[in-house]
């Protein structure tokens, strides 16, 4: 970024110099005027070239050897269409945060412990609990919370349908019934049950280097809230995608994209508001038995019915990251 600001600098000097000498009139003025245009036009193609190079040196694969990509956990928002293979057993772990909200200090945070296991073809199922953290002061329309507790239980059922070694592309569709101890969003103690619905599809754009996978996501909850004993609805619904490049023997880096929509109910037709969430994702193996991923996403723009923001802050965050890690055995 320092070179396109240092030759407009330049170009800056060189008008000021030209100025400064007799000119001819208009004709001296213009000729500087075309000549500091291009200087700029130059900056900005040497800017945009950049650019296309870094992300080429991202994407162009090295020449160390190819492992098979898996797609089970090689994204950090998104998911796969793999499972694993029958009798697999893994522990895996997560740290979610999501931080940031139209005013105050918002930051909240999951972590989880699962246990996955393969028990036949095609099937995977996992078991998970999770232990939540909230800190928020002064967010407008939040209670100020300060604390760490268990937060619930949950259990992943994924099949794959399609997949890539037979298939055009392959396809897996999965369902996680869920029990929380509090809201999501503003941390408030409640009984929450709920399903996460998932459609994922992936493909490999280039076989062993490069892959991308596109979810369908439908997420219903109803909660019962412990201080008053009233119940609400409330529903998610939205796409993501994702492209990771094998740069190394077992290393991927790529990037995630998210649009999502939040609904009051179940139905899909009381609209409280809209995001989309962009960032990297990078996938370590580190051997045969222990993996980890790492994804950051931020909101890049959204809407609030309740507000007239250019984000929605009130129903999902500025900024999400996410660390994943799992052991086989």
């Amino acid at each position: 970024m320092a070179i396109p600001m240092q030759n407009g600098k330049l170009g800056w000097d060189r008008f000021e110099c030209s100025a400064a000498k007799p000119t001819r009139g208009r004709d001296a003025s213009m000729a500087v005027s075309q000549t500091s245009g291009r200087l700029v036009w130059a900056a900005q193609q040497r800017r945009t070239a950049g650019c296309w190079l870094l992300l080429a040196f991202a994407l162009v694969p090295g020449c160390a050897r190819a492992e098979p990509i898996e797609t089970e956990h090689l994204f950090g928002f998104t998911i796969g269409s793999d499972v694993g293979n029958v009798g697999e057993k893994e522990l895996e772990g997560s740290v979610t945060g999501r931080f940031s909200k139209q005013s105050g200090t918002y930051d909240a945070g999951s972590s989880t412990m699962s246990m996955e296991f393969v028990p036949m073809p095609k099937l995977r199922t996992e078991f998970t609990g999770t232990v939540n953290s909230y800190d928020i002061t002064g967010v407008s329309g939040f209670a100020d919370q300060h604390y760490t507790a268990f937060g619930g239980l949950s259990a992943d059922i994924r099949y794959q349908f399609l997949d890539r070694a037979s298939a055009p592309f392959g396809l897996a569709i999965g369902g996680e019934p869920h029990w929380g101890r509090a809201d999501d969003i503003s941390g408030q103690p409640v009984n929450q049950y709920g399903v996460d619905f998932v459609a994922g599809a992936d493909w490999e754009i280039i076989p062993d280097r490069v892959v991308a996978a596109f979810n369908l996501l439908y997420q219903p909850d109803t909660m019962r809230t412990n201080l008053t004993g009233t119940w609400s609805q409330e529903s998610t619904a939205g796409v993501a995608f994702g492209v990771m490049a094998q740069v190394s023997s077992g290393i991927f880096v790529g990037g995630e994209a998210r649009y999502l929509r939040q609904y009051d109910g179940f139905t899909l037709d009381a609209l409280a508001g809209q995001g989309f969430f962009m960032g990297p994702t990078l996938y370590v193996k580190f051997s045969e038995r222990v993996w980890m991923t790492l994804a950051w996403s931020a909101q890049i723009t959204g809407h609030a019915t309740a507000t007239a923001s250019s984000l929605d802050l009130v129903d999902f965050e500025r900024q999400q990251a996410r660390l994943l890690f799992g052991v086989d055995f």
